[in-house]
């Protein structure tokens, strides 16, 4: 039976090099790309085997914890069928228990797990040199890669039994982009600190922290036993997190193979995009419609490509007016706050005529004025992940971290408060779907430079607290940046929430009126 389901595993995995000429390049730049990535990590790895043995159990357990959530997340979120579904084999005789463990072992034989092992040797390899015991470097390793080649076993039928509806290349984005707002801000932080030949107090308590959880506790074992830690603790959650995958895996099988499987829906087969993702309700509609906007149409894509470029424009004048760099590049990341927030101020204008979908089903403001800032959110809570630390990073003082989060949050969601109030009150007209983004039409009226200006001045004016107490922590007052960081935070959630809410009554009494300025514009 393992023989006959390894050979079929053998078969698919050659399988994927055949077929059409395109797929087959695809398939072989992406393998090439792989090799190269893990060839890199090894290099990497190898360079290691001169280091301390406290920077190689630093790397070694961030890395590792870092590995086994991507197999947990990964299959959850992705779109991709499981080879090994274990209601292929429904037919055939073993039992469910004996299945069970012919599966899991197979398993191991998958190109992630294949490379997971390469950098797993070199690893073991520069712990040897380090004199750790084989026994602690075998278990160490071993329960490493079992626990990822398990937790994505589970997690992949998890997926097929209650996520299958939901899966799509949209949620695939959403995950790129958690991964970008995780991994981002924590490679700048750990390229910024001065390891000098030891493991910097920062990741003392993190990389201490994660050898005792089940991410990291077997890539800490090996390191554990060099430097006389806690080895018998540290191999019991190791090889309890193994145990108890191993029965939910069995246990996944059971419900595998006593389950009806659920018919692909025309929900499943129409690629509905983003419709296919959000929740069924008016707001999860709202929000699937407007993020289909967000990205496809050329006026809202031109709005989002301003941002970066006019919040670069600013460092020239500064840098002419003698400001020092240190200070300059701390300027355009709470520049493109302010402007993210301020672009949802006249979404309802960007409808046209499709606005009167919310007005004659009698949807609830909530839904709609939610619904809207939901990509807004999207895209500007990644990028300000993403730029905040990276602006910090350059002026060299990460004690600033903390006020640069609470006036980037001050200014993004005090904007998007405001918005969501003014695109109800104020709407002015816009350019027609279709059109030109550069071609605006004639208006008699101030309505458009009152409404940019009142949102704007608005956000500057919320923000002032938090901009205050973050020039004091500039001024080597460092107790100032917490202060800046929840003062900043605060009144962001407050004027946010209240703005949803003055927004929500607005729409639904103002509903007519917005029928006619979107049938006279």
């Amino acid at each position: 039976m393992a023989a006959h389901v390894l050979r079929l595993r053998l078969a698919l995995l050659l399988g994927t090099v055949r077929g059409r000429p395109a797929h087959v390049v695809r398939v072989v730049a992406g393998l090439v790309i792989l090799a190269a990535a893990t060839a890199a990590a090894c290099w990497a790895m190898l360079t290691m085997r001169d280091a301390e043995t406290e920077v190689v159990l630093a790397v070694t357990v961030l890395g590792g914890s870092g590995v086994t959530l991507g197999f947990a997340l990964a299959p959850l979120i992705g779109a991709a069928e499981d080879p090994l579904d274990p209601r292929r084999f429904a037919l055939l005789p073993p039992s469910r228990g004996r299945l069970a463990a012919v599966l899991a072992v197979v398993g191991l034989v998958s190109v992630p797990v294949l490379v997971l092992v390469s950098i797993a040797v070199c690893a073991a390899i520069v712990w040897s040199d380090h004199g750790v015991p084989p026994v602690f470097t075998t278990l160490g390793l071993v329960l490493g890669v079992v626990t990822c080649s398990l937790v994505a076993r589970v997690c992949m039928a998890l997926a097929s039994l209650f996520l299958r509806e939901r899966r799509s290349r949209e949620l695939s984005g959403v995950f790129v982009l958690v991964v970008l707002v995780v991994v981002v801000p924590v490679g700048v932080f750990l390229a910024s600190l001065e390891w000098e030949g030891t493991v910097p107090p920062q990741l003392v308590e993190a990389v201490s922290t994660l050898a005792l959880t089940p991410l990291g506790a077997a890539w800490a074992l090996p390191g554990v036993g060099a430097t006389g830690g806690q080895v018998w603790l540290t191999f019991a959650i190791a090889a309890a997190t193994v145990a108890v995958l191993g029965l939910l895996w069995a246990w996944a099988v059971h419900r595998l193979l006593t389950t009806t499987e659920r018919p692909l829906s025309t929900r499943d087969r129409g690629g509905l995009g983003w419709f296919a993702v959000a929740p069924g309700t008016p707001g999860g509609a709202i929000a699937a419609r407007s993020l289909h906007y967000w990205f496809g149409d050329r006026r809202y894509v031109v709005n989002a490509l301003i941002i970066p470029v006019a919040a670069a424009i600013t460092v020239v004048p500064l840098l002419i007016a003698g400001v020092p760099p240190e200070i300059v590049v701390l300027v355009p990341v709470p520049f493109a706050a302010l402007f993210l927030g301020w672009l949802p101020h006249n979404d309802v204008a960007y409808d046209s005529t499709a606005v009167w979908m919310h007005v004659a089903s009698g949807v609830r403001g909530v839904s709609d004025r939610v619904g809207r800032l939901v990509p807004v959110l999207l895209v500007g809570a990644p990028l300000l992940a993403v730029a905040v630390p990276i602006a910090v990073s350059m002026h060299g003082r990460w004690a600033l971290l903390p006020a640069m989060v609470g006036v980037c949050a001050s200014l993004f969601l005090a904007g998007l408060g405001l918005s969501s109030v003014s695109s109800v009150l104020a709407p002015y007209p816009v350019s027609r779907p279709g059109e030109s983004p550069f071609q605006q039409p004639q208006r008699t009226s101030a309505t458009s430079a009152v409404a940019q200006a009142l949102v704007m001045v608005g956000a500057l004016a919320l923000a002032a607290p938090a901009l205050w107490w973050s020039w004091r922590a500039l001024n080597d007052q460092t107790g100032a940046a917490t202060t800046a960081m929840w003062t900043g935070i605060g009144v962001g959630v407050t004027v946010l929430v209240i703005g949803v809410v003055v927004g929500a009554l607005a729409f639904e009494r103002r509903g007519g009126r917005i029928m006619e300025f979107a049938e006279a514009t």
